[in-house]
């Protein structure tokens, strides 16, 4: 079952998507697309070359847990991404990630300037393997 990993961004959406046996992310890409709607095609698009099977959408609550803006953005598209391919959509706590994920660049040697560039995807990664291992814990 492959799962699709989504960190979404107003200018870039990061993605994630599993090995087959749902066990690992992996294959990190990011669009750039400020608009919502061209957005939501392209996501459909590779939804569908990519044969997904479930998606894991990053919910960015605030550090109080609280849903701020950003996160019912992130509730937006996950209903019309539930619309749109009939597939589950799971949301998942992200807070931190986009942290860590510079810190991962960071470490790897990437200079700050070049953060930008793959900092959503490798978020994306991190969502996704996040959600990946809770689910095998609870099986």
């Amino acid at each position: 079952m492959r799962i699709l990993g989504i960190d979404y961004g107003d200018a870039r959406t990061g993605l994630s998507v599993s090995d087959p046996s749902g066990f690992l992310a992996g294959s990190p890409s990011v669009i750039h697309e400020w608009n919502y709607d061209k957005l939501v095609d392209k996501l459909v698009d590779f939804i569908g070359q990519n044969k997904i099977e479930e998606i894991v959408l990053g919910w960015p609550k605030n550090m109080d847990g609280t849903a701020g803006p950003r996160a019912e953005k992130c509730e937006k598209l996950a209903e019309t991404l539930r619309e749109r391919t009939g597939l589950p959509v799971t949301l998942w706590d992200e807070r931190r990630t986009t942290v860590a994920a510079h810190e991962i660049l960071h470490q790897s040697g990437k200079k700050m300037k070049k953060h930008r560039q793959t900092v959503d995807a490798v978020a994306a990664g991190l969502i996704l393997q996040g959600y990946l291992d809770f689910k095998r814990r609870q099986s």
